[in-house]
C-alpha cells in the first residue's frame, strides 16, 4: 500500500450538446448500427462545435464539480489537464483553463498519455500533495477527438467523441483517496496508436494520415487485453487486497467487447463495471472522469467503496489506481 496524504473530494462533467448517431454516421459511410454496437457497444458520441475547443470542454466541467459539490477553486493551486487534443501547441489547454477560470496563484501544466491521462494525472496529483509540493489540485481529462477524426475512416471514426471530467484533489492526511498504484508503456507498440505532428516517421516507419487518428485496432485490441489484467492483478497485489474486495472496476472506456475480453482474463464481473462509452464513445482521457460522474449520479458508487481504475492507450501506456472514493 502506498502512503497518501490526498483525497479525492468532488467531481465533475461536461459533453457537448451534438449528438452524433449510430444512424448518423450510416449515411457519411459505409457501415450500421447493428455493426457498430455489436462490435464496439456505442450506440451515439458527442462532437463539439466547430468553434468549440477542448479547454471550453474542461472549464465546464470544473463549472459543473462547482455547481454539484459547492467547493471553491480559488485556492487551487495547480492545474493538470490530460489531454491529446489541446487548443494549440502552447499555450497549453492548463493555463487556457486558468486564465478562464481566474485562478490567480496556481501552476498549470498538461499531460498527454492519451487514454491512460487521467490515471497518471490523479497519480501525478497524488504525488504533489502528498509530498508537500501542492495542497488542491484540480485533474481534468478532456479531449476534442472529433477535431483529429477521418470520418472516412469508417474503422476509426465510429469510435470517437468529444467531452470533459474532473476531479478535485486536496490534502488530507487523516482521510486519503489512493490506495495502491501500477504503471507502465510499451512504447514501442505505439506505431498501432498515433496521431502524426512533426516527425513523419516512428521507429523507422512512415507515418500516414497526418494530423488524424490512426489505429490498427487488432494490434491495440490484443495488447490491451493481455496487459491489462496482469496490471489490475499488480494494482490489488499492491493494495494487500483481493480481486473479490474491489467494488467497482472503471476502465477506460475504448470498446465494449474490449473491456468484456479484459473483465474475463482478470475474473472480474462485467456487471461491477462502470464505463462510459454507450452514449460518449471513447472519449481517450475523458472516459473514466465521466464513468464516475455517471456511476455516482445513478447511486451505483456508494461511500467507503474500493474502485479499480485503469486507463490504457496511445503509447502505449497504462497506469491503474486503487481508490477509495470518499468523496468530501
Amino acid at each position: 500500500m502506498m502512503h497518501s496524504k490526498a483525497r479525492i473530494t468532488a467531481i465533475g462533467s461536461y459533453v457537448p450538446e451534438k449528438i452524433l448517431t449510430n444512424q448518423d454516421l450510416e449515411k457519411m459511410v459505409e457501415t450500421n448500427n447493428e455493426w457498430i454496437v455489436k462490435r464496439t457497444g456505442i450506440k451515439e458520441r458527442r462532437i463539439t462545435d466547430k468553434a468549440e475547443f477542448t479547454s471550453d470542454l474542461c472549464v465546464k466541467a470544473v463549472n459543473n464539480l462547482m455547481d454539484r459539490s459547492n467547493k471553491s477553486i480559488d485556492d487551487v493551486d495547480m492545474i493538470i489537464v490530460c489531454t491529446l487534443t489541446p487548443d494549440f501547441h502552447t499555450p497549453s489547454v492548463a493555463s487556457t483553463v486558468q486564465a478562464k477560470l481566474g485562478i490567480k496563484n496556481t501552476g498549470a501544466i498538461d499531460l498527454n498519455a492519451a487514454c491512460a491521462g487521467f490515471t497518471y494525472g490523479l497519480h501525478i496529483a497524488n504525488g504533489l500533495i502528498t509530498s508537500g509540493l501542492n495542497r488542491k489540485i484540480l485533474v481534468i481529462g478532456g479531449e476534442t477527438l472529433s477535431k483529429i477524426t477521418d470520418y472516412s475512416d469508417r474503422t476509426t471514426c465510429i469510435l470517437f467523441g468529444d467531452g470533459a471530467g474532473v476531479a478535485l484533489v486536496e490534502y488530507d492526511e487523516e482521510q486519503p483517496s489512493f490506495i495502491s498504484s501500477h504503471l507502465g508503456s510499451d512504447g514501442e507498440a505505439g506505431i498501432n496508436l498515433y496521431c502524426s505532428n512533426l516527425s513523419s516517421k516512428m521507429n523507422d516507419q512512415e507515418l500516414i494520415h497526418n494530423g488524424m487518428i490512426v489505429q490498427n485496432g487488432r494490434e491495440v485490441y490484443k495488447w490491451a487485453v493481455k496487459t491489462v489484467p496482469k496490471g489490475m492483478q499488480e494494482v490489488v497485489a499492491n493494495s494487500k487486497m483481493k480481486i473479490d474486495d474491489v467494488d467497482w472496476f472503471v476502465p477506460h472506456s475504448a470498446n465494449l467487447r474490449m473491456i468484456e475480453s479484459i473483465c474475463e482474463k482478470s475474473g472480474f464481473s462485467i456487471e461491477n463495471t462502470l464505463y462510459s462509452l454507450e452514449d460518449y464513445g471513447n472519449t481517450s482521457s475523458a472516459t473514466i472522469p465521466l464513468a464516475l460522474v455517471k456511476g455516482y449520479l445513478e447511486g451505483k458508487i456508494q461511500p467507503g467503496d474500493k474502485l479499480l481504475l485503469y486507463g490504457f492507450g496511445g503509447g502505449l501506456a497504462h497506469c491503474g489506481l486503487m481508490i477509495k472514493w470518499n468523496l468530501g
